[in-house]
């Protein structure tokens, strides 16, 4: 059973930083297409980051040249490294997965099967 798990979520003040995990377990990790999507208070859910099979990444407008998406293949963990964050940011992160197809809209939400249960980032101005 796949199963993803993520960590690394908390509180900081503007402009600090977050590194977020999202290990993946039941699955023979090959590169598949991930991404990392959020969910505000009132908000609907967005997409944040994509990585494809290749390692070519997008991101949204919101968090280019602040958020960095990379994974470790050998350890089967997707990583967001959070950086310059805004109280804009707080939301409670997501990770997903599709581990059978490869997937064009990154930050489409309905890409996506596998889900973890998220972790909440919280930024204080």
């Amino acid at each position: 059973q796949v199963k993803l798990v993520e960590s690394g979520g908390g509180s900081v003040q503007a402009g600090g930083s977050l590194r977020l995990s999202c290990a993946v377990y039941g699955y023979t990790y090959s590169n598949p297409c991930m991404g990392w999507f959020r969910q505000g208070p009132g908000k609907e859910r967005e997409g944040v980051a994509g990585i494809d099979t290749n390692g070519a990444t997008t991101y949204a407008d919101s968090v280019k040249g602040r958020f960095t998406i990379s994974r470790d293949n050998a350890k089967s963990i997707l990583y967001l490294q959070m950086n310059s964050l805004k109280p804009e940011d707080t939301a409670i992160h997501y990770c997903a997965a599709e581990l059978r197809r490869i997937i064009r809209r990154h930050l489409v939400s309905n890409e996506y099967v596998y889900w973890g249960q998220g972790t909440q980032v919280t930024v204080s101005s």
